[in-house]
C-alpha cells in the first residue's frame, strides 16, 4: 500500500483513474488496493476525496460502457474471451449469466463486489439487450457504491491498513511460495477431478440438416435450450425444433422420445 501511496502523490489522479479503467475493462489491476490507497492519500490531504471519487467512477463507468457495447454486438464471444482463463469457459458463462439473470437489476449495483462476475456483468447486460440507459443507471449507482466503499474505508483506516500490509511485507517470500504452491495444487486437483469427463459431443450445421434431410421417418429432434435472456415468446426456432426452459432440462429429459437421436442448441 505504501508504493501505492507514493504512486498517487506523484501523479495523482491520472494513475488513479488508467488502474481502475484498465481494471473496469479486464485487466488484471489492483482496482481494490487502488481505490483503499486513494481514500488514504485523501486523509492525508494529498488528493482531494471528492475529485478522487469523481475520477474513480468515471474510470469504472467507460470501462463498464466498453465492455456493454462489446457484450451488445458480440454476444457471447467476449464472455468466452473473459472465462477463456478457466478449465471449462462454457461453465463460467453459463454460472455468471444465470446468476445475473436470477438477481435481475441488483446485480450490476453488486456486481464488482462479488468474485467471477464484476468483469462479467457490463458484457452480460449487453448480451441481454438491456437498455443503455437503464444499464448507465444503474452502473453508475454500482459504480458510487463500489468507489464510495473502498474509497472510504481508505479514508477511515488508511494508517490501519497501512500497519498491516507493512507487516505482511516482511513475510512476502513466504506467503507468495504458499500461494503459488496452492494455487498451482488446487489447478492440478481440478484436473484430475474433470480427466475423465466426456467431452460435449457436437456437430456442425451442415452434417445435423443432411441427417434431417436423409431421414424418412423419425428425423432428429432438435431442441432450443438458448438461456434467459436470449429467448422470448417471439423469438425465431430452428423450423420443428422444441424449446426446453435450461433449468428444466434434467426433468424434462425424462419426457425426450428415446428413439430418436436429439440435438441441442442454444445460440
Amino acid at each position: 500500500m505504501t508504493g501505492f501511496l507514493l504512486l498517487l502523490v506523484r501523479h495523482g489522479y491520472t494513475v488513479l483513474g488508467l488502474l481502475v479503467g484498465f481494471g473496469a475493462v479486464g485487466i488484471p489491476m489492483p482496482v481494490t488496493l487502488a481505490l483503499i490507497t486513494a481514500g488514504a492519500a485523501s486523509a492525508r490531504h494529498f488528493l482531494r476525496p471528492e475529485i478522487a471519487l469523481l475520477v474513480s467512477v468515471s474510470a469504472l463507468l467507460l470501462g463498464d460502457s466498453i465492455l456493454y457495447w462489446l457484450g451488445r454486438h458480440t454476444g457471447w464471444w467476449l464472455l468466452g474471451m473473459l472465462c477463456r482463463v478457466t478449465l471449462n469457459p462454457e461453465a463460467c458463462i453459463l454460472r455468471s449469466a444465470e446468476s445475473f439473470y436470477r438477481r435481475g437489476k441488483v446485480a450490476l449495483l453488486i456486481a464488482k463486489f462479488m468474485p467471477g462476475i464484476g468483469v462479467l456483468a457490463a458484457p452480460l447486460a449487453g448480451s441481454m439487450k438491456m437498455g443503455w440507459g437503464q444499464f448507465l443507471r444503474l452502473d453508475l449507482l454500482g459504480a458510487c457504491l463500489y468507489a464510495g466503499v473502498y474509497g472510504g474505508l481508505g479514508f477511515l483506516f488508511g494508517d490501519v491498513i497501512s500497519t498491516v500490509s507493512t507487516g505482511m511485507r516482511n513475510a512476502g517470500a513466504v506467503l507468495v511460495a504458499v500461494g503459488v504452491g496452492g494455487y498451482i495444487g488446487f489447478r492440478a486437483y481440478l484436473y484430475w477431478k474433470q480427466r475423465k469427463e466426456l467431452p460435449v459431443q457436437r456437430i456442425s450445421v451442415q452434417e445435423l440438416a443432411g441427417k434431417i434431410a436423409a431421414a424418412k421417418c423419425q428425423p432428429p429432434l432438435i431442441v432450443d435450450v438458448r438461456s434467459h435472456g436470449y429467448y422470448d415468446a417471439g423469438a425465431l426456432r430452428i423450423k420443428g425444433s422444441i424449446r426446453i426452459e435450461p433449468n428444466n432440462l434434467l426433468s424434462a429429459a425424462e419426457k425426450l422420445p428415446r428413439d430418436r437421436e436429439i440435438y441441442l442448441y442454444c445460440t
